[in-house]
């Protein structure tokens, strides 16, 4: 068993308690700690038992401690040096919940900001824990809220990144909310704007927020009904949470039949398909806008526009994402104003009168219609979009961290964000057979050249793991986002798709056409 030097600050410190009065703000105490201890493994992937040797506590910028291994077991005695001019209280430990591509992303800008300490990821991935970006915690269950706030109460955790949408609708920004931990992300109640599609829509009825035409339905048979006065093209999309495979846009009366049966009938979706939203098809530019909201206030993020279809000239079956770049020149200055005025603002207001303020980022999927040039409001997600998180991270130059924890403290009022100039793209690697089955486990090969190969490349993990050759393989659909900054777009292209192609995974493809309606005179990167 060996041993590993670390750089931990002072606010890095295992407390002792978790759990305070609750006439309590903050489960913090304020005291600090010159010497901690830790009992249980903190990564663990693969074939390797948690401490065959120390494990390094990623992203921590000062201070060597030294951790000492003084059993075959799990514990470790820490003995913390003096001297830190670092004010603990305006440095911030923060803990990103989730374990995909987004998660990677935004912890990679997490790990970037001047005010951040360390950044925590649970359950993280292999992919994220060997780059250095963060500490992964696999072992912490992120489905109970005691267990979350346990942790973040012994490791000084100042803020609270929940990343994917099932957290937050079952409730864990609440619990942890009322724990007294920062938190960015919206409240169980809030999140129903994803979790729920007919709300989301009665919500845009109510308060003039410019959206398709739809009905809702239970019975499949009054379903079909109004599908059929409708004509097709129309698109059928499951209530709830469907992992992005809930939207079908049926060419055909019979594709339209087909998608009310699997959801009302088959109940391929389970819960979140026993009830459908039917709406209008749209024709024209798909966009996605972020925002970031305090419950009041809202600023934007820059653009950014992705590909859902899986194959090259957007067809085949939609997916969660194959590719994104930022910024989207469909989305000019003056389209993002009609956004915010239209479509985010109302959106705040509305949520604050029903009684559920947002705080957390709000991903618009807009349609920019062809008949009228303007916005329409596609959908809602409460976090942030995956892969457009991606290229909105490497162009991030603000402090991700303060601006985050302003917006859960309700402090958005003044804040202003910078953005990197230029281009950033992102080419989604898929398993072959997304978005339908595939083959776990397929070894992937040269992701270190792939990331040298060009400047300014990054490759975000979504799903791997080590195998017992320490090699990186395959666990979902989704597996890596190639992302690389330049110029202009067509650079950044040139450099995402070097370092795709320096990838060997024969067990996986991707699109070729990333951009192509930014830069139709260039729609296919070269075959390998």
């Amino acid at each position: 068993m060996s041993c590993a030097t670390l750089n931990l600050p002072p606010s890095l410190k295992l407390l002792n308690s978790c759990f305070q009065p609750s006439n309590k703000k903050s489960c913090f105490p304020s005291s600090s700690f010159s010497s901690v201890s830790f009992v249980g493994p903190l990564t663990s992937y693969g074939n390797k038992s948690s401490w065959d040797s120390c494990h390094v506590i990623k992203g921590l910028r000062s201070f060597p401690i030294v951790f000492k291994c003084v059993a075959q077991k799990s514990e470790l005695s820490v003995s913390v040096g003096a001297g830190s001019n670092i004010a603990s209280e305006k440095r911030l430990v923060v803990l990103v919940i989730g374990g995909g591509g987004r998660e990677h992303a935004l912890c990679y800008a997490l790990q970037r900001s001047p005010s951040c300490d360390a950044v925590f990821c649970a359950p993280g991935n292999a992919g994220i824990s060997n780059s250095g970006n963060a500490t992964c915690i696999p072992e912490l269950d992120i489905s109970d809220s005691s267990a979350v706030i346990s942790f973040c109460c012994k490791w000084g955790v100042g803020l609270v990144v929940v990343g994917p949408e099932a957290p937050l609708v079952s409730g864990l920004a609440n619990d942890l909310v009322k724990a007294g931990i920062p938190t960015f992300g919206p409240s169980a109640e809030a999140a129903a704007l994803e979790g729920s599609k007919n709300f989301m829509k009665k919500l845009c009825d109510k308060y003039k927020i410019p959206t398709a035409k739809y009905q809702t339905f239970t019975d499949p048979s009054s379903a079909k009904q109004y599908i059929e006065d409708q004509g097709a093209p129309i698109v059928i999309k499951a209530d709830g949470l469907a992992a992005g495979k809930g939207v079908i846009v049926a060419m055909t009366l019979e594709e339209a039949y087909e998608a009310v049966d699997s959801m009302l009938v088959k109940s391929v979706f389970g819960s979140a398909g026993c009830c459908v939203v039917v709406e209008e098809f749209l024709e024209g530019e798909e966009a996605s806008f972020f925002a970031l909201v305090d419950g009041e206030n809202a600023i934007p993020l820059e653009s950014a526009q992705d590909h859902k279809r899986v194959g090259d000239g957007d067809t085949g079956p939609n997916t969660g994402g194959m590719g994104a770049y930022s910024p989207a020149p469909v989305l000019t200055k003056e389209l993002q104003s009609v956004v915010m005025q239209t479509i985010i603002h109302p959106t705040v207001k509305g949520m604050a009168a029903e009684g559920c303020k947002f705080v957390g980022v709000l991903y618009a999927g807009l349609m920019i219609e062809k008949k009228t040039g303007l916005p329409k409001l596609i959908e809602y997600n409460v976090r942030f979009g995956d892969p457009e998180c991606q290229v909105l991270m490497v162009r991030l130059e603000s402090d991700l961290a303060q601006v985050l924890l302003a917006a859960s403290r309700g402090e958005l009022s003044g804040v202003s964000l910078k953005w990197s100039p230029g281009s950033a793209m992102v080419v989604v690697m898929a398993s072959k057979g997304y978005p339908g089955s595939y083959e776990k486990g397929t070894v992937i090969q040269n992701l270190e050249e792939a990331e040298n190969v060009a400047p300014k490349v990054k490759i975000f993990h979504a799903g791997t793991a080590l195998n017992s050759d320490g090699n990186f393989i395959a666990t979902g659909g989704r597996v890596l986002g190639v992302t690389a900054t330049g110029r202009d777009l067509e650079e950044a292209r040139d450099r995402a798709y070097q370092a795709v192609e320096e990838i060997n995974w024969p067990g996986g493809f991707y699109r070729r056409d990333i951009g192509w309606r930014a830069l139709p005179q260039k729609q296919l990167a070269p075959k390998k």
